[in-house]
Parts: C-alpha cells; structure tokens; sequence
C-alpha cells in the first residue's frame, strides 16, 4: 500500500487536502477492495486498536460502513448512541469524548447535526495529548469528507480498478444537482473534485444554490439543462427537509418538474454518463426510480460497496505511526 504522502492525524475536511493524498486514499481503498472480495476478508492492520463511533445524528450507511470497515480491520469497535447515554444525564459531548478516551480509543469516528463538533473535540484531544485520530462523518452543513473520498473512488475506478488515480477526473465536467445548500456531501465533493481537476457544476433552486457558491469556483445554474449539457457525471443530492426552517421552493412535484433528473434530461450529458447519489433517495423527486435502478447508469450501488473499502483505507491510515 501507498502511504509515503499520509501525514494526517484527523480527517476533518478535504479543504487542504493534496492531490498526492487523494491518489494515497484511492491506491490504498484499492488494496483493500481486494481483501474484501477474498473469501477471508480481514485483515490484522488495525489488531488491538479501539474505533469509537460517536453518532450524534442518525445514520444508517455510513454507521454501518465504518464498523463493518472497523471490523474488517480488526479492530475492537464502541458503538455510542445518544438515546441511551449519559447526554440525557446532562453530560458534555466532549465529556463522552474523554470517557471513551478512558476505555483506550485510538480512534474516534464522529457524527453531529452542528458543524465543527469534530474539529473541536479533535482540538480538546490534541490539548490532552492524546494522540487519538479524529475523523469527521458528517457535520452540519459542514463536510463529510469520507463520502466524497468514496465517490471520487467510485469514478476514478470506472476505468482501472485496480490503479485508480485522481489525475482520471482532470477535464471532466461534474454536475451536482439539488439541496447544495444544506448539503455536507456537496461541499466536500466540491473541493475534492476541483483538486483534481475536474469542472464542476452546481445547478437547483436559488433558494438552495446561493450566488455565494461561486465564490467556492464552481459554476452555478438555476436551470439544469446548462449544468447537464456534456457532462460525464452526475451527482442528485437529497432535499434535506428536516434541515429547512422555510418554505425553499414550491412542492416535491414542482421541485421534480423544474430540477428532477430523467432519462431524458440527462439526454444532453454525453454518452455513457454515470449517475452518484449519496443516499438516502427520495425516489421521484431528485431523480425517477428508473434511473436509480438501472445499473448501467447508477453507480448508487457502487458508492454503498465501496464505501466500505474507502472508510478502510482511511482508519488504516490514520492508525499508522506518526511521520
């Protein structure tokens, strides 16, 4: 595995990140979706070491995808969950932070509907010298690093499986389509996918896709034909409702209408376009369920299975010794 470019304790956000760091990520996922179509699928590289998921927010994929990649590696896992802790009690998070500190984690996985949760308890642990790795599973609006790391893995594999590389996506058009505004998925694929190269497009409501955006380099549309036209990928993000305190477009069928992807709009982008969604989907308004089920399209299935090997990769290379 390629691990001369990882100097990273925490993973918090892809804003920094290089691209010898993305090529690292890609080349170790790789190896390890090798190991995972083995008939023995773990592997000892994390043997004695202790994963903590701290899910503050609900989850189902990505919960599931770390303590499966957690487990594959070997690894003793904690699974918190808020329901039944001692956050009833009127404990602090970063006092649950310090009681799974105290059971021996090395690693620490955290989920939280507020952005910056991650980062700030990565910061208390650095002040404690703890020496525990902090990786951020999705924040507020914030970022979810680990899911555009698995769909940049997703596309970067379509041509060479077994080598993919960043520098595949240099010159490509991505369109990302739908709620970019409370979407962490949309603002950590937007700074992996421009570091690599690629142009990226953002197209949904005003209301949902602010002129700001712009000011982050992609273009951005209020209609989606131009964000569609020629593309070679294209992402449908959920309309996350149960982050919306107003009423950001008219109805789900008038959102479908105006921005739903269909095999006929998506009739513009270029032969062979693939289609992302980072799940859950609402069928029939970000995208029609034909799409969705068709394997010569979606590559949804794909980004669930590779997810896997991705969160692998990462906890491998956050358990290695210090540089």
């Amino acid at each position: 595995m390629v691990t001369s470019a990882w100097h990273r304790r925490h993973i918090l956000s892809l804003q920094d990140f290089t691209l010898p760091e993305y090529n690292t990520v890609l080349q170790t996922a790789a190896s390890f979706r090798q190991v995972l179509s083995r008939g023995t699928k773990r592997v000892p590289s994390l043997q004695g070491q202790v994963v903590t998921n701290l899910f503050f927010e609900s989850s189902t994929r990505t919960r599931s995808s770390f303590e499966l990649a957690a487990k594959r590696l070997s690894a003793d896992v904690l699974n918190f969950a808020p329901a039944s802790s001692s956050l009833a009690k009127g404990e602090t998070i970063l006092d649950t932070a310090k009681t799974y500190l105290a059971m021996g984690t090395n690693l620490m996985v955290i989920r939280h509907r507020q952005a910056g949760v991650p980062q700030a308890i990565a910061t208390a642990l650095d002040h404690l010298g703890a020496g525990v790795g902090v990786l951020n599973a999705g924040d507020g609006a914030h970022e979810h690093p680990s899911q555009a790391l698995l769909d940049l893995f997703t596309i970067c594999s379509l041509t060479d499986p077994e080598g993919p590389t960043a520098e595949f996506l240099r010159g490509k058009k991505v369109a990302i389509v739908g709620d970019i505004l409370h979407s962490r998925v949309a603002r950590s694929n937007l700074w992996s996918l421009t570091a690599c190269g690629a142009e990226v497009h953002l197209a949904g409501p005003p209301t949902l896709v602010p002129a700001l955006f712009r000011n982050l380099g992609p273009q951005v549309h209020w209609q989606l034909e131009p964000a569609l036209v020629g593309a070679d990928f294209v992402m449908a993000l959920r309309l996350q409702q149960e982050r919306m305190d107003a009423n950001l477009f008219p109805s789900l069928r008038e959102y479908h209408l105006n921005f739903g992807l269909t095999r006929e709009r998506l009739g513009v982008c270029r032969p062979g376009v693939r289609l992302l969604h980072p799940g859950p989907a609402n069928r029939g308004v970000e995208v029609s369920s034909d799409l969705l089920d068709d394997p010569q399209t979606s590559l949804m299935s794909q980004q669930v299975t590779n997810g896997v090997a991705v969160r692998m990769a990462l906890l491998y290379l956050m358990g290695l010794p210090p540089s």
